[in-house]
């Protein structure tokens, strides 16, 4: 729970720490009192209730404990996994859709795309036996605020409803076809990023931090892409060798489309609610949300927040609008002149000279061979 304290482990913070993400496992019933006082400082530690995630598909059907061998999750928490289990995840585009029966039809083709590589065999005996058993997917979706902006919430719910049975439809059809077990879980809502914004959507059920703002990636300082990114004017800074070695942040400009409300304002109370909506229509895995918060007038209303919520989620994380400690944040909040003033310096991105690695080397079978790295 103290990993993040930079009064007890600022050395560890700069060298690596501050690249992990922690959570609990929670308890319904316990007291937050002690850890939320540090999530209100920091952002960390997030909660995972492993026993809602072990009983409950989606939290607003009855409990089946379809889960119960459950163990913990990928590092986002958008799916539970056993022992040896693999996360399967796809994603969608709501408010990119025209009507439901044109979402349906993408909810279609990501089924059968996450289903079909439940059927891939890994190098891993146990891997195999727990896929094969489960063959659990994640049809996920984001740009999800910008559904619920288009649609209206309450038809946006309905959608989600409706899809999920869809799914639940399209997963007894074709298991049989496929002579398979169906799947134990089948939707999910991951915190997607870089992904998303490819496709003007926002991230997962986040909303954007602002309607102006940079988008910051890191590169390894010696790829080939970097000086190409130069060229085209993007703002590129190598950071701290002794925090981040080989590392160079670039900075990309980004203005989002149809911008209604930044994450700044709307309540932490109201992100939790999106969260918990979601985790009841649609996620019978779970629903991945870092809630934003404020953290002189919403930190200490965290633990209240904790005790409602508790038999809702599965699980959540945190993080304070302000003085988060992250050097580079991946999201910049910038005004309208600035970003109009980064656009201006940039250039056509001319990548047809940058040399990708193509190797054959790396694994075939059980064997895996690493190529030489290049001086």
């Amino acid at each position: 729970m103290e990993l993040k304290d930079r009064d007890k482990y600022a050395a560890a913070l700069d060298s690596h720490r501050w690249a992990s993400n922690n959570s609990i496992m929670a308890r319904v019933g316990q007291s937050y009192a002690g850890p939320a006082k540090r999530t209100a400082k920091n952002g960390e530690p997030g909660y995972f209730w492993l026993a809602n995630a072990q009983r409950y598909g989606r939290m607003m059907d009855p409990p089946n404990d379809k889960d119960r061998r459950a163990k913990g999750v990928n590092p986002c928490s958008e799916q539970t996994l056993e022992d040896n289990e693999l996360c399967c995840l796809v994603e969608t585009y709501p408010a990119h859709h025209k009507n439901v029966r044109e979402f349906l039809l993408t909810l279609k083709i990501a089924y059968l795309y996450a289903k079909t590589v439940t059927l891939v065999s890994t190098h891993s005996a146990r891997t195999n036996a727990v896929t094969m058993k489960n063959r659990r997917i994640g049809c996920s979706m984001s740009g999800i605020v910008q559904a619920m902006a288009k649609f209206g919430r309450r038809k946006f719910l309905d959608l989600c409803d409706e899809g999920y049975a869809y799914i639940q439809d399209l997963d007894e059809e074709y298991s049989g076809w496929l002579c398979v077990p169906r799947s134990i879980k089948t939707t999910s809502v991951k915190p997607s990023g870089t992904v998303s914004l490819l496709c003007q959507a926002t991230p997962g059920i986040h909303h954007p931090i602002a309607e102006h703002y940079w988008r910051v990636i890191r590169f390894a300082t010696d790829s080939a892409m970097l000086p190409a990114l130069r060229k085209a004017g993007y703002t590129c800074i190598e950071i701290d060798p002794a925090k981040e070695p080989n590392t160079t942040a670039v900075y990309f400009p980004v203005r989002e489309r149809d911008f209604e409300r930044s994450e700044r304002d709307v309540s932490m109370w109201e992100q939790l609610e999106l969260a918990a909506a979601l985790q009841a229509h649609w996620a019978d895995n779970q629903v991945s949300c870092t809630v934003k918060f404020d953290k002189k007038t919403e930190g200490p209303q965290i633990a209240r927040a904790l005790e409602l919520y508790e038999t809702r989620l599965k699980g959540i994380s945190f993080l304070p609008h302000d003085d988060h400690g992250f050097d580079h944040a991946p999201y910049q909040t910038i005004s309208a002149e600035t970003y109009a003033d980064a656009i201006a310096k940039i250039g056509t991105l001319d990548l047809a000279r940058v040399e990708h690695e193509q190797t054959d080397a790396f694994c075939d079978g059980d064997k895996c061979v690493m190529p030489e790295r290049k001086s």
